[in-house]
């Protein structure tokens, strides 16, 4: 259906594809991978809108393949009177109108044969779009995402999840030969990525899936496209085997850099030796020895592997404290209530202890955003901050923390720091280096804006962290090493998240949103839940055995013992063929 054939692209400050090429075919659920600011969201206007952008290469397309889109950053329409059926069933309620105003228009004319071709027109494209059960279409869709309840609500009440599941559910309804859609899995909660999940399963034609989200990946997907360093890499299977596959690529790697590094050792000796003869002995034959070990060193140097999907750089992400507290509470929550139309929390109580690590779960719309800013705030009566306490505070909306008319330069001169080249040093382990410190906070893709701000929460040095949904639009590699950074963090973390990965691999414990009130959950109990009601019944236990097999494997390549991690590597195999 598509083909993109040796396709360069770059902009005046950045390369960002360098003669890329891959398919797409039918009946194919592709991710869309690679680390943020790589280029997916320009490649996918490339695929969209050709005739924008001046590019090297091939892109070949069917004339009459149509594309549907989803956006990352949809906003709902707060004005709109429309209910959902009335959003989702437009285009076809649009043709329904149009058929019917012809028909009654023919009642009267008496020049018909004009009408009698847009009346087929229009029945043709209503019959394109599966017209004759549309509003059957749109019941088992909302079904399949546990939204039926919502058929007769007004969009304007829908919480942002549920408004992102009526944009894929309409953009499928629509039945474009491609569906693509960026990131449509951002600030979802547990239960609306559950019915994103299954939206996904139940559609027939090819979709293309800019997504970081693990969960999506691992049981999604039956092709992978990676972008990553200028270039692509295609994997036809799924996520899971995609990562399988990397690992036994990179432990083929290092067994050769090993066997490398050890013959460039011996010709190094080799080489010293003999620049040592040459001091005292003027041979010709011993020079041109010397200078042909010296060639060959060069060319073992310059066919050193190269591996750009195996070896992705992580940033560098920790999180210092400048007052590090002893067993201490942090912030007293008591009696908190808040609402707005209607309530959402009501007589909310719990405590922060300085080392706790605590993600706050509810679904979309119950009041977790807004308790954690009144926290940040500290201007409600219900709330106590210890004296001792330097909040900072990582907002899911960007432009909240970070000025889009900014540079990124400007952005730390703003945030205390006192030159460019402390700016610069600094930003490095975020992956911000050159002329990328020039560029606008508003040019940056949505994974590079949350990086930046996790870059500031880290330079505050602060004891108390509030992060509203951290790692949104992060791409999985960067997810990793905030995972890493806030196990080693010596603070209280307070995290409003949706995904499960973190909140499992990172706190404590967690802070239920149930009937409007909290309650606090071991972290057991709520793996457990979640596992219980998404998951077949061994799916927990295999799971943490993968992850114990995959611990043992890095620890195996990092003592070089390559037996024992092809022996390893064959166990992990058969849980992943079990997964």
């Amino acid at each position: 259906m598509i083909k993109v054939d040796n396709l360069s692209f770059s902009f005046p400050q950045k390369e960002l594809f360098n003669n890329i090429s891959f398919t797409l075919e039918e009946a194919q659920h592709c991710a869309f991978i690679g680390t943020s600011g790589s280029g997916k969201s320009t490649l996918i206007d490339i695929l969209m809108d050709p005739e924008r952008y001046l590019f090297d290469g091939k892109l070949e397309m069917d004339p009459d393949c149509t594309i549907g889109y989803v956006s990352q950053f949809s906003e709902l329409d707060n004005t709109k009177e429309t209910t959902v059926f009335e959003y989702i069933g437009e285009p076809f309620i649009k043709l329904q109108n149009e058929i019917q105003s012809i028909c009654t228009e023919m009642e009267t004319s008496t020049d018909i044969e004009p009408l009698l071709e847009k009346y087929q027109f229009a029945l043709d494209a209503l019959d394109a779009i599966g017209g004759d059960d549309f509003e059957s279409n749109i019941h088992k869709q909302l079904n399949v995402a546990n939204l039926m309840k919502r058929r007769d609500s007004k969009v304007a009440d829908l919480s942002g999840g549920e408004f992102k599941l009526i944009q894929v559910m309409k953009e499928m309804l629509n039945r474009p030969d491609i569906l693509i859609m960026d990131e449509p899995d951002v600030f979802l909660d547990f239960e609306n990525l559950n019915a994103l999940k299954k939206l996904i399963h139940s559609y027939k034609g090819i979709l293309l899936v800019v997504t970081h989200n693990r969960y999506l990946l691992n049981h999604c997907f039956n092709k992978i496209i990676h972008l990553e360093n200028r270039e692509i890499q295609e994997f036809d299977g799924r996520y899971i085997e995609y990562n399988f596959s990397l690992l036994q690529t990179k432990m083929e790697l290092q067994e050769l850099a090993v066997a490398e590094q050890e013959e460039m050792e011996r010709n190094d000796t080799i080489i010293n030796n003999l620049r040592v003869i040459a001091t005292y002995n003027s041979d010709a034959s011993r020079g041109r020895a010397l200078k042909a070990r010296v060639r060959f060193q060069e060319r073992l140097e310059a066919r050193r592997i190269k591996a750009p999907f195996v070896e992705i750089k992580q940033p560098n992400i920790s999180f210092g404290v400048d007052n590090e507290m002893e067993d201490a509470i942090v912030v007293s929550v008591h009696h908190y209530s808040v609402g707005f139309d209607e309530l959402l929390l009501d007589n909310v109580n719990f405590e922060i202890k300085s080392t706790d690590k605590v993600a706050i779960i509810g679904a979309n719309g119950t009041g977790k955003t807004t308790l954690l800013r009144d926290i940040f705030k500290n201007n409600h009566a219900s709330i106590e901050i210890n004296a001792d306490v330097k909040v900072a505070y990582l907002s899911q909306l960007q432009g909240e923390m970070l000025k889009d008319a900014n540079t990124i330069l400007e952005e730390f001169i703003d945030a205390g720091f006192k030159t460019y080249d402390e700016i610069g040093l600094y930003l490095f382990n975020y992956g911000f280096e050159g002329e990328t410190l020039s560029q606008k906070i508003e040019s940056l893709s949505g994974g590079e804006k949350n990086l930046l701000q996790l870059a500031k929460v880290s330079a505050s040095k602060a004891n108390v962290l509030l992060l509203d949904e951290p790692t949104s639009h992060l791409d999985t590699y960067t997810q990793l090493a905030l995972e890493k950074a806030i196990e080693k963090f010596k603070g209280a973390i307070l995290m409003v998240s949706h995904d499960f990965y973190s909140v499992v691999n990172g706190m404590d414990y967690v802070l239920i949103i149930d009937d409007k009130t909290i309650r606090k959950m071991t972290l057991p109990k709520f793996r457990q839940m979640i596992y219980d009601s998404h998951f077949d019944k061994d799916y927990l236990e295999t799971e943490q055995k993968k992850k114990s097999v995959e611990m043992k494997i890095e620890l195996a390549l990092k003592n070089t013992d390559f037996e024992l991690a092809k022996g390893l590597v064959e166990e992990l195999e058969e849980l992943i063929k079990w997964l």
